[in-house]
């Protein structure tokens, strides 16, 4: 309930200065309006339910909240979705962030995942004609003008290629560009909003990091190109598929790939807990094989951009913000883990955090706190061992780290190349939280680490083993 309300009222404080500007663009001012008037929603709805919160106790006060955070979440999804853009990607931070949402009102803000209100039929038509020269009747086979998903940037189709092939046609919305450029133009709203969403990160490296990164999701040419690699880097993986994409159709607001068939993230939750173990052993293999192998990283993971199969098989979609790192950006990343991981040395890992910018050098506070606070993430590889992911641990994950009260806080940031990194590191730890997933997660990454490259540690490991004999084979 707190983190809504917090989105409602830093919506409404920037609206209200964005309002007061002397000439502001139609739509900046269209887009501040309605961030002005969700708030305005929020707290007469507040103020009306305070005296029946003040007049009840004990289980009959925390029944009014819970509905008065389900009524506030509703109107949240609601206008975030019609919104779009990069307000609603902020939404999604919200939805799958765990910081003490119950499951009811998670649930609702999950809706932006997949579920918002798409465009019409013949808008998506339009769009279509324009990027393929022809209506989607006669660029296709056969077309289905109902989407199977839409999200911040566009809406998804499924089609029949002209040669057969069953695809899946994902259609910019018309205007997304200019609406984004509006977005990103409210300074002030997005800093406020980052500051509830990443309270713990430099929020202008976050917003230049953000404008580059959705910048180069508005040209779904970068998103075909990093999933083409992903997918030529997975061919053949026996858990990890990855959609190839059908070039002669795929454009700058068209992008085309392969159809993909499995169940979403809600029907997944639902399936025994080996399954739920294996599709999260699959997730956490995909995030870091691609940081240190591929070392590209989907700065936009979800629970939406998923598809599960039984026995692990999971399919990744959506590359629209992937973050590629040199060798060089990726070395600290390296050094970190090591040092605190397998060698132990937290004077080590101190000095690798300050090496790489996340640190002070120098910061008057004992090594013993700093470790405390930013070794979170090493929490569950530190020591070899089954461990459980739940989400009260994920969420307690979330608040140490983003605990600014901590003498630790004040000098820590995250350099530029790695401000998204923390955001998917949450956001697997969610899901992972989600699934209550259990493994020897140090195990596994002793096999994916470069410093280490274990032997396999659980039958997938020993698949993907062979995986990975076949694929260097072939490129020798």
């Amino acid at each position: 309930m707190k983190l809504i309300r917090l989105l409602a009222t830093a919506m409404a404080g920037a609206a209200t200065l964005l309002l007061l500007r002397r000439r502001p663009g139609r739509l900046r001012l269209d887009r501040a309006r309605a961030a002005l008037r969700l708030a305005a929603r929020g707290g007469a709805r507040y103020a009306a339910s305070a005296p029946r919160l003040f007049a009840v106790a004990g289980e009959r006060r925390q029944q009014l909240r819970e509905d008065l955070a389900l009524q506030t979440a509703e109107d949240v999804a609601g206008t975030l979705g019609a919104m779009k853009g990069v307000m609603m990607k902020i939404g999604q931070m919200a939805s799958y962030v765990d910081d003490g949402l119950s499951p009811a009102v998670r649930q609702i803000l999950a809706r932006l995942q997949d579920s918002v209100p798409p465009m019409s039929p013949g808008l998506a038509a339009a769009v279509v004609e324009e990027e393929l020269g022809a209506p989607p009747d006669r660029a296709f086979a056969r077309w289905d003008p109902r989407p199977i998903a839409a999200a911040s940037i566009g809406q998804v189709h499924r089609a029949v290629t002209l040669d057969g092939r069953a695809v899946a046609v994902k259609v910019q919305y018309p205007g997304i560009a200019e609406t984004i450029a509006a977005d990103l133009r409210n300074v002030a709203l997005l800093r406020r909003m980052l500051r509830i969403a990443a309270p713990a990160q430099d929020a202008d490296a976050l917003l230049s990091e953000v404008r580059d990164r959705v910048g180069e999701e508005l040209d779904y040419r970068h998103e075909a190109a990093s999933q083409r690699l992903m997918a030529a880097y997975y061919d053949g993986h026996p858990t990890i598929a990855v959609p190839r994409i059908i070039d002669g159709l795929s454009t700058r607001r068209i992008m085309v790939s392969e159809l993909s068939g499995a169940v979403r993230f809600a029907e997944l939750a639902s399936w025994p807990q080996h399954e739920r173990d294996l599709a999260a052993e699959t997730i956490y293999r995909f995030v870091f094989r691609s940081l240190y192998d591929v070392r590209a990283f989907n700065g936009d993971p979800h629970p939406g951009n998923y598809l599960f199969q039984r026995g692990g098989r999971v399919t990744f979609l959506d590359f629209g913000l992937v973050r590629h790192f040199t060798p060089a950006e990726l070395q600290p990343l390296l050094q970190m883990a090591r040092t605190i991981c397998v060698e132990h040395d937290p004077e080590a890992f101190r000095a690798s955090l300050e090496n790489a910018g996340f640190l002070r050098p120098g910061a008057p506070i004992s090594t013993q706190a700093i470790t405390g606070h930013l070794a979170v993430f090493y929490d569950t590889v530190r020591e070899p061992g089954p461990v459980t992911i739940t989400s009260d641990y994920a969420s307690s994950v979330v608040r140490r780290f983003f605990d600014l009260r901590s003498p630790v806080a004040a000098y820590i940031a995250v350099p530029r190349p790695y401000v998204i990194l923390q955001r998917i590191n949450l956001g697997l730890f969610a899901v992972l939280g989600e699934l209550s997933a259990t493994a020897d997660w140090r195990a596994i990454s002793e096999e994916i680490w470069p410093f280490v490259r274990g032997p396999a540690s659980t039958p997938m490991g020993e698949a993907e083993a062979r995986w990975l004999v076949r694929r260097q084979a072939a490129a020798a």
